[in-house]
């Protein structure tokens, strides 16, 4: 076998390994696999199953384990450096990656990290996957109204330690204290019985500084949340079917000009 048709096998090798990793029942059998394995860590947590059915389930997570580090090694001889350029790909790696380091002395604590497997059908579910671009590609806005929340709750902070300092120490004692507060205020939980009524015996007017907080701080912002990140999936969701719709006639040209010298060389052929 000569040297030039060494290299032709195997990028054919290499080929037919990414077809098959990438065939439709591989991937379903790898979702499935990533869901039992996220019910054996879940069962893991239960000292009663594991005294009866420890062993069985260490077996079966090491299998599973083994065939997943078995799909990264065959991805990778596939795509070369190609594999680690995919954002994705470098979380399989990592994420299984971490299983192969002894969980022991220091390191116990990665061993809880082996749930992280879970998050891999994210990337096996196009769906999900979508929705994680979507929010990733939203971040930039969502820094804009985190931006806005802080100045919101320092503006809060300061307006209401300076109100309730004296008489509520325990809640708005400090800045520190006070933007705590209004956290819990934010989330809804207990802020009339426990916080505003009992300032509002002292402060009969105080209901407008909370009502007026909570409108801007809960309702306002979590929906300026909402319509950021809705404007970033939808954006990415056109422009991926815009990709789709360009590859697509970029298909068709390719096969009406593949038709076009079909028929050129018939012609010339009956010359």
């Amino acid at each position: 076998m000569t040297s030039s048709q060494q290299p032709s096998l195997s990028s054919s090798g290499r080929q037919l390994i990414e077809a098959f990793m990438g065939h439709s029942w591989v991937q379903r059998i790898l979702v499935f696999l990533i869901l039992i394995n996220a019910a054996i860590l879940g069962l893991e947590t239960s000292q009663s199953v594991m005294s009866v059915w420890g062993e069985q389930l260490r077996l079966l997570d090491h299998i599973i384990l083994g065939i997943f580090i078995v799909e990264i090694v065959l991805l990778i001889y596939a795509r070369r450096l190609k594999y680690f350029s995919d954002p994705w790909c470098v979380f399989d790696f990592v994420v299984v990656g971490i299983a192969l380091i002894p969980a022991t002395g220091t390191l116990s604590v990665l061993r809880a990290l082996r749930v992280l497997r879970v998050l891999r059908l994210i990337n096996k579910v196009e769906s999900m996957r979508k929705v994680v671009s979507g929010l990733l590609a939203s971040l930039p806005g969502l820094g804009s109204v985190f931006g806005l929340i802080m100045i919101i709750f320092y503006v809060a902070s300061v307006i209401a330690t300076n109100l309730f300092q004296r008489d509520f120490p325990q809640w708005f004692g400090s800045l520190g204290e006070s933007a705590y507060t209004l956290f819990q205020i934010m989330t809804l939980e207990g802020w009339s019985q426990e916080i505003a009524r009992p300032i509002m015996e002292v402060f009969p007017y105080a209901w407008v500084f909370f009502i007026s907080f909570i409108l801007i701080a809960t309702f306002v912002i979590f929906n300026l949340f909402i319509a950021v990140i809705v404007d970033s999936i939808t954006t990415d969701k056109e422009q991926s079917d815009k990709d789709h719709k360009q590859f697509d006639a970029i298909q068709v040209e390719l096969h009406t000009v593949l038709r076009e010298l079909k028929e050129v060389r018939n012609m010339l052929e009956k010359r």
